[in-house]
């Protein structure tokens, strides 16, 4: 598969981000290769893309073995996390994206081998299909795992509903902004990173407040198979 157009499509997105983020600069794009092969980790890095992020646990570490040479990647896990795979992420990623409960927190934070970085994924538009915790517990939680000793809480995470209306989506993204603030002024954790926006949404998570994004098909281009 080709990704000639990847230097392309990366700089529309720049300049989509230079229109409406308040600090473009201070914005982190993920590039989101699952369901892609090597090549395109190798193309996002020849682009000047040094994130990647990938949903599956065994689809990454297999990705990761494949390219040790290729040096200053910083690899992402994005997707659900459940438990037993905790032991597998140890040591393997940057920042993890998913943590939703304190046991997978405590889990995580026993099978730890260096500090981890994590961000808490909250659930703010309350989608029974999608993981992440009820705002509500958020506070509670970010208190929690700033106790552990092995994990750097860092931000949080959010997914909006899947919509085109540009109302939602920023209600959505505003939500976790105003949540993360309250946090700091009740908990007093300090959570500089909002991790929210992917591909159709991400012009809107940048108005309020996004600090990372997670694009995959914006840059690729679509998947031809889901893997």
């Amino acid at each position: 598969m080709s990704f000639e157009a990847l230097p392309e499509r990366l700089a529309q997105v720049r300049a989509e981000l230079a229109r409406r983020a308040a600090d473009p600069g201070g914005v982190t794009i993920v590039a989101v290769t699952k369901g892609f092969g090597t090549d395109a980790i190798r193309a996002a890095a020849a682009a000047g893309i040094a994130d990647i992020g990938e949903n599956r646990v065994q689809e990454a570490v297999q990705k990761q073995d494949a390219l040790r040479e290729l040096s200053g990647v910083r690899w992402h896990l994005i997707g659900h996390l459940q438990r037993n795979k905790a032991r597998v992420v140890a040591g393997r990623f940057d920042l993890v994206h998913s943590l939703d409960s304190l046991e997978l927190a405590r889990e995580l934070d026993r099978r730890a081998t260096t500090p981890q970085r994590v961000l808490l994924q909250v659930n703010v538009a309350r989608e029974s299909q999608k993981s992440g915790c009820a705002p509500e517990e958020a506070p509670t939680l970010a208190r929690q795992v700033t106790a552990l000793g092995a994990l750097r809480l860092e931000g949080l995470m959010t997914l909006a509903p899947l919509t085109d209306d540009e109302d939602v989506q920023r209600r959505t993204f505003r939500g976790l902004r105003l949540l993360r603030d309250t946090i700091r002024g009740e908990e007093g954790v300090w959570l500089p990173s909002l991790a929210m926006g992917m591909s159709g949404d991400y012009a809107s998570a940048a108005q309020e407040g996004a600090t990372v994004i997670r694009l995959g098909t914006v840059l690729f281009g679509p998947r031809t198979e889901t893997p």
